[in-house]
């Protein structure tokens, strides 16, 4: 394949740039790039554009996001998902479906969200997550995000599973931990 784009299945434990690294040695191709960066924690379909179909990628990257989510009470984690490290933990209290709806609602819409110190955005240069791996913790600019759909999908006493609409920038995690703050 010299040209098109791939709708890549992108597993839990790889970045979005280690599918773009397989994918270029595979295709022996180096115009090559991604619609939106994925956690490595994250499975979920990663679009990678590839030759003269990498001038599409301004169009894909601006575009509403769709996810689902699992959100998990009772613990916190430094990197805000299943493989931090646990910094918090408390009792988990029993909420109704209609206190969730409620919460849920309340971020709907355009908001300002802080990015995570595990992510990929440079600070004087260095990515912030290298800077976490050292204890480092700076100060964050909040960026405009906007919620366009927040839908429960399955409850659980400990869990909750969540399909989100939102625009690019959003990070999934940060808005999780927001609602589970709430």
């Amino acid at each position: 394949m010299t040209s098109g784009i791939l709708n890549v299945l992108k597993p839990c434990g790889m970045t979005s740039h280690d599918v773009v690294g397989f994918l270029r040695r595979t295709l022996q191709t180096k115009k090559i790039g991604h619609g939106g960066t994925l956690d490595p924690d994250a499975a979920g379909v990663l679009p990678v554009f590839i030759g003269t179909a990498t001038r599409l990628l301004e169009y894909a990257v601006e575009g509403r996001k769709n996810y689902r989510a699992e959100l998990k009470f009772g613990i916190k984690t430094d990197t805000g998902d299943d493989s931090g490290t646990i910094i918090a933990s408390s009792e988990v209290r029993v909420v109704t479906e209609a206190e969730i709806q409620e919460t849920l609602q309340k971020f709907i819409g355009e908001q300002k969200q802080i990015p995570p110190m595990y992510s990929a955005i440079k600070k004087d240069g260095q990515k912030l997550y290298q800077l976490a791996r050292q204890g480092i913790e700076v100060e964050r600019e909040a960026r405009n995000i906007t919620i366009d759909a927040l839908e429960l999908l399955h409850k659980t006493g400990t869990s909750l599973t969540l399909d989100i609409v939102c625009s690019k920038g959003t990070y999934v995690r940060t808005l999780l931990e927001d609602i589970a703050a709430e």
